[in-house]
């Protein structure tokens, strides 16, 4: 179903679940491959069939990180697959292409329903990702609309072209930045041996604020 990317592992800090949603031929497995395999596209690609995973090892804020990102199809026909896949994400990439306006208007109708709806984590980071900016002689979405929206929703926002790879990387580096803000977030996605690190100082924590107690 899916298979390991790009990076190379060699230990890592923390692991993460990222969800890629948005409508049929919006281009999320175009922008996930163009991450992934850290080259342009030659071609397009063809539409995810229920769902499909990727694995990306990288470094951001000076942690070593394991994203495992998964892509979900966008055809109504699919949703009660992928409608598990949200729990337990610590973010969420919803993909719109600028040159089709139904892709922008479901954001609304559909996709922030299907998150609300199926998303078991309050602390979820969010990305709204317009993609396709190198065809922009035929956009239909405006920058400032896709802004708009982001930030009515709570979300990160990024213009992207899977093509050029334009930002591309910057859409999983700054979510990944920003879940890593989170303690929350943290403290679900790291590795035993960061989260044995995380408990002591709790623990120190509360030590020394117990210290100062009268007896």
């Amino acid at each position: 179903m899916g298979s390991p990317g790009a990076g190379s592992s060699g230990g890592h800090e923390c692991s993460f679940k990222i969800l890629l949603i948005g409508d049929s031929g919006v281009g999320k497995s175009s922008l996930l491959v163009s991450f992934v395999a850290a080259s342009h596209l030659d071609g397009d690609i063809a539409p995810t069939i229920g769902v499909d995973f990727k694995i990306k090892f990288l470094t951001v804020g000076g942690k070593k990180l394991k994203l495992t990102i998964w892509d979900t199809a966008g055809q109504e026909r699919f949703r009660t697959i992928t409608s598990s896949y949200y729990r337990g994400a610590q973010g969420i990439i919803l993909v719109y292409d600028v040159t089709k306006r139904e892709s922008f208007s479901n954001l609304a109708d559909v996709w922030t329903k299907e998150i609300e709806a199926n998303s078991t984590n309050k602390d979820c980071i969010k990305m709204l990702v317009g993609n396709k900016v190198d065809k922009d002689d035929e956009r239909m979405v405006t920058e400032e609309e896709g802004l708009a929206f982001a930030e009515e929703s709570g979300c990160l926002f990024l213009e992207s072209s899977a093509k050029t790879r334009e930002n591309v990387e910057k859409c999983f580096e700054e979510l990944a930045l920003k879940i890593l803000e989170v303690p929350s977030l943290l403290e679900e996605g790291s590795s035993s041996v960061v989260k044995r690190n995380i408990l002591k100082q709790k623990q120190e924590s509360h030590a020394k604020n117990g210290s100062g107690c009268c007896q």
